[in-house]
């Protein structure tokens, strides 16, 4: 398959976290048609791995798929920001930790949903987190916990951890030992 010919595009919605475009594609060897694309700015997350090989998750409830799971700090980065320092200033206000944006170590790289949106997640590997306040962004979760690396696979088995961008970061952390 040769790639899709895209004759143009016209925003119908826009907000400060997402833009919906309706673009003219026009796949090979069928006809042009409408299709929606979501436009989101890139999320930068951390898996926070300390010395007794534990992560630390965030225990939160999810509206649009009404779910409760275990998550890794994650967020927007802003416009113009350097993404690890996005990773690590989402850290410290979810969670209270702190983390060294110059040591984080890239982890993961995904576009959950290519066939529709932009969005693009990038996860990095934190090593030496230290606690240094209490989250500022108390809405992001119930509870903040560390948990054994050893028990990430089943918890990921059972629906404990669901969110995308935490299930490719902690498996390829897993794939990695």
């Amino acid at each position: 398959m040769s790639e899709w010919a895209v004759h143009g595009s016209r925003t119908i919605y826009t907000s400060p976290w997402v833009d919906l475009d309706l673009v003219d594609v026009e796949p090979p060897g069928h006809a042009r048609y409408e299709h929606h694309l979501i436009k989101l700015a890139p999320v930068a997350a951390t898996v926070l791995l300390d010395d007794s090989e534990r992560v630390l998750l965030m225990w939160r409830h999810r509206f649009a798929t009404n779910t409760w799971n275990w998550e890794i700090p994650s967020g927007i980065a802003e416009q113009g920001e350097d993404l690890a320092v996005a990773a690590a200033r989402e850290v410290l206000e979810e969670t209270g930790y702190q983390v060294d944006a110059s040591a984080l170590e890239p982890l993961a790289y995904t576009q959950p949903i290519g066939g529709m949106s932009t969005a693009e997640h990038h996860v990095f590997l934190a090593r030496d987190a230290v606690r240094v306040t209490d989250p500022v962004d108390t809405h992001e979760a119930d509870r903040i916990e560390w948990h054994g690396l050893d028990q990430i696979q089943q918890m990921i088995d059972d629906r404990r951890i669901v969110a995308g961008v935490a299930v490719a970061g902690l498996l390829q952390l897993l794939a990695r030992r």
